[in-house]
């Protein structure tokens, strides 16, 4: 993985593509129905442009904050990503080892192909969040839970916005049936030898979900796609949070959240942070967009309460506006995808790599030297050759708000 070769995340996703059958591109890629959210995603963020200041010494810089409770070197965080094995071996520890290395947090998935206790045991020494996903038997969750808090994982990130599946089209268009591919699909397939080679061979078919194992009714053992389809509960509501959060004593973080109301509702359930999302536009096609409702949600929450964003984030720039409008931090999802999808471990690390230095060149050329200075620089995020009003419409804002983050 020459960084020379590979220029930004863009890069990387290319050479994912051409690594990946089409198939799995698309589980890695595509959005829901006519992926409106999905473009929207990365370019709602030409709407804002920054505002630099001269003559500032930035010889020394450190961007490092507090991410619910302890310290990380940059304000990122791995999100939680399912199904990893098929696009490299061991790509949950893989990008486990790459958040490590860049003293982020990791996030692993109730969906991943290595268990919490493999991650865990793989990579001791990295800090380590798990999400949570509620499902219709309710024991699996607190047992899920149980078993991320004896692993070391100090935080529980519970997902709220897949009690039903999206339509992905896109993925769909490559299968003749449920887990059965298309003869074009195959063909595909055969046209990628080195990813079969790696994923497929050695264990003969595609990897399972390893969290899920114990939890598989006899004769269903590898095939728990086909079970967290059956167990996916639209029942989920509050009193599941506030269970949780009566049983779990670490972090607990909502992830799924889009209006400020259902923030606020979070906090009084016992969250202490939220996640600000639309699935990376994969769950509810036309969804807004995190930094729509970031300002109102700051203002409604206060200080207090850490709030993460994900979904779009492709560049470091990316990540400031977000703290401009009052994130703590950001999940970085499809980039570290992309990245061990291209060339494993190297992948992973290239892709956090580029994203760490874009954040810390565009500090640098604003004139902050620290995550704190960043945050009192709120005022830089300006509107680019937009009217306010307009600007305000483009980001969905209410018209009488300031553009001024």
């Amino acid at each position: 993985m020459n960084p020379n070769r590979f220029l930004n995340i863009d890069d990387l996703r290319q050479l994912a593509q051409r690594r990946l059958p089409s198939f799995a591109f698309a589980y890695l890629d595509g959005g829901a129905e006519d992926e409106r959210a999905l473009h929207d995603n990365t370019g709602i963020f030409r709407h804002l442009a920054l505002q630099a200041y001269a003559l500032r010494d930035t010889s020394q810089r450190d961007y490092s904050t507090t991410l619910l409770g302890k310290r990380s070197a940059f304000p990122l965080a791995v999100a939680p990503t399912g199904f990893n094995g098929m696009l490299w071996p061991r790509a949950d520890i893989l990008l486990a080892q790459a958040a490590r290395d860049h003293g982020i947090p990791f996030t692993l998935s109730t969906m991943s192909s290595a268990s919490l206790e493999q991650v865990a045991q793989s990579v001791p020494d990295g800090r380590r969040w798990f999400q949570l996903y509620v499902l219709k038997d309710r024991s699996i969750a607190r047992d899920l839970a149980a078993r991320a808090r004896s692993a070391g994982y100090d935080t529980l990130i519970v997902t709220t916005d897949c009690a039903h599946y999206g339509k992905r089209e896109r993925e769909s268009r490559h299968f003749r049936a449920p887990l059965k591919l298309s003869l074009p699909a195959l063909l595909n397939v055969a046209a990628h030898p080195g990813w079969v080679a790696r994923v497929v061979a050695p264990s003969r078919g595609l990897p399972g979900f390893g969290n899920l194992e114990p939890y598989l009714p006899p004769g269903e053992k590898g095939r728990g796609a086909q079970f967290i389809a059956r167990q996916l509960d639209a029942s989920l509501n509050w009193r599941d949070i506030e269970d949780l959060r009566s049983r779990w004593n670490g972090k607990l973080v909502i992830k799924g959240i889009q209006t400020a109301e259902d923030a606020q509702t979070a906090v009084q359930c016992g969250a202490d942070g939220i996640v600000l999302t639309n699935h990376g536009g994969r769950q509810l096609d036309c969804s807004v967009h995190p930094l729509q409702i970031l300002r109102e949600t700051r203002e409604a929450l206060g200080d207090e309460t850490e709030i993460l964003v994900d979904s779009g984030f492709r560049r470091g720039s990316h990540v400031i506006k977000a703290l401009a409008l009052g994130a703590n931090g950001v999940l970085i999802g499809r980039p570290v995808l992309y990245g061990v999808a291209a060339g494993g471990l190297a992948g992973a690390q290239l892709a956090l790599r580029i994203l760490c230095e874009e954040v810390d060149r565009t500090a640098a050329l604003l004139g902050a030297c620290s995550y704190s200075e960043l945050k009192k620089m709120q005022e830089t995020l300006l509107n680019s050759g937009y009217p306010a009003k307009a600007l305000d419409r483009a980001m969905g804002f209410p018209a009488k708000r300031a553009v001024s983050a």
